[in-house]
């Protein structure tokens, strides 16, 4: 979930060609409508960050080109740099008293405010972008949503897995640096938190690689935090230093990226067994890392966005949780680095993609990974919210517990994301470990 702690990286705005937006606690001109809706109200929107930082930019970005096709742009107010505190509540209260019929938020840490300003303001509807207990809150006007990202994580270790089995078939790797001791190839991956979003991530990854070649393992570090530039960077240099061959990860920041770039390009002129490539997120990582970034998994946030406005402006409902991927164009991967990854990749992306789209491939098949050397042939999740902060957990909002192992036409896998919008796949697999 989300949690960020956000600094200024200018290149991410050359990235991504957006140009600046409105500023912080500012908001726009609305005096004139553009398009005439049943409902014409404001839109209030609380980003976590700005267009500096790669998440909140994929988040602007959608908001923007959805409110431009909707002919809606000059009903958006922004607070921008929002931090998961009592300034939340202010920027709400600021967004309801500008006439604001609905909030939407795009950090975890959000979602306690916006679900008490759901109880205080019960005319205006709140969204908590990336929450989990909107369902079952008691809330009528509060929502969740989310974005099926394990699909495109899926993918792009396809990617990485095309780029793994060309370097194995070249006789480019050092068996005895790049296998661990039961003799399967690393790879590495660098997370932010032990939470079950960022297990669901890593895992479909690893599965993408792993559908490619078959004798593989996995080392994730983590740094707790979203957004660390330095630590994201040391992370990826342990992986590779430890034989990773090639690093994705669920971390914000271009640190890894840039990390991997500078090992690869020692690897081509001194340290010959620093050969590595990088898998990011939220942004093409090119610009960092023009050598080793083979792709990154993005969220392609218009689609909610645009489903969200409509709604919104033609007074119909709103999902509590709403979740697509690649079926709606949801998510996708950035272009291919034509100059690093294998040839026929785009072929092995374009088959995994028309599957997850027709159905035929499930992400977390059971068939396709083991726990404790057997496969899981049932699983039950708690969709209760809890507190942690005392000795004992406290429910908080009662959920129901269901089974997430589903067998549909012969397939038994683990349904992510179908009982909430919110990742809840926290198995820990056989041949991923955790290095701290």
């Amino acid at each position: 979930m989300r949690n960020h702690l956000k600094v200024v990286l200018l290149s991410l705005i050359a990235a991504s060609g957006a140009s600046l937006l409105t500023g912080c606690g500012t908001t726009t001109d609305l005096s004139s409508a553009g398009t005439s809706y049943p409902n014409n109200g404001k839109i209030g929107l609380i980003e976590i960050g700005d267009e500096t930082e790669g998440y909140s930019l994929a988040h602007i970005d959608g908001i923007n080109a959805a409110a431009q096709k909707l002919g809606v742009s000059d009903r958006l107010v922004w607070k921008k740099k929002v931090a998961e505190d009592s300034g939340c509540k202010t920027a709400i209260d600021d967004l309801v008293s500008s006439e604001c019929g609905l909030v939407v938020s795009n950090s975890y840490g959000h979602q306690d405010f916006m679900c008490d300003a759901a109880s205080d303001y019960s005319d205006v509807k709140f969204v908590a972008m990336t929450g989990d207990y909107a369902q079952i809150s008691g809330q009528p006007n509060f929502k969740n949503a989310f974005v099926s990202i394990y699909q495109a994580r899926y993918v792009s270790g396809v990617v990485a897995g095309m780029k793994l089995k060309s370097l194995i078939e070249s006789n480019a790797l050092d068996a005895s640096f790049n296998k661990n001791a039961d003799g399967k190839w690393k790879i590495g991956y660098v997370g932010a938190y032990k939470y079950a979003e960022v297990i669901s991530g890593y895992t479909s990854f690893f599965l993408g690689v792993k559908s490619i070649v078959s004798d593989v393992a996995m080392e994730v570090k983590f740094t707790n935090s979203w957004f660390d530039v330095d630590a994201e960077g040391s992370a990826a240099d342990a992986l590779v230093k430890d034989g990773c061959v090639i690093i994705g990860q669920h971390a914000d920041s271009t640190g890894a990226p840039a990390k991997i770039e500078s090992l690869l390009n020692s690897a081509r002129t001194s340290d010959k067994k620093y050969i590595c490539y990088s898998v990011g997120f939220n942004i093409d990582m090119t610009t960092v890392a023009p050598h080793a970034a083979l792709t990154s998994a993005l969220n392609n946030w218009e689609v909610y966005y645009e489903d969200l406005f409509k709604a919104f402006l033609n007074n119909e409902a709103i999902v509590d949780d709403w979740c697509k991927g690649y079926e709606e164009n949801a998510v996708s991967i950035s272009p291919l680095n034509s100059e690093a990854v294998a040839v026929g990749t785009q072929d092995a992306v374009d088959a995994a993609v028309a599957k997850i789209k027709d159905g035929s491939l499930q992400i977390f098949d059971t068939s396709t990974f083991d726990v404790g050397g057997s496969p899981v042939s049932t699983y039950t999740v708690d969709l209760s919210h809890y507190d942690f902060s005392g000795s004992t957990p406290k429910v908080i909002y009662q959920g129901n517990q269901v089974e997430a192992i589903k067998t549909v036409g012969g397939t038994s896998y683990f349904a992510e994301s179908t009982y909430r919008s919110a990742p809840y796949f926290d198995i820990k697999i056989d041949n991923i470990i955790w290095l701290d």
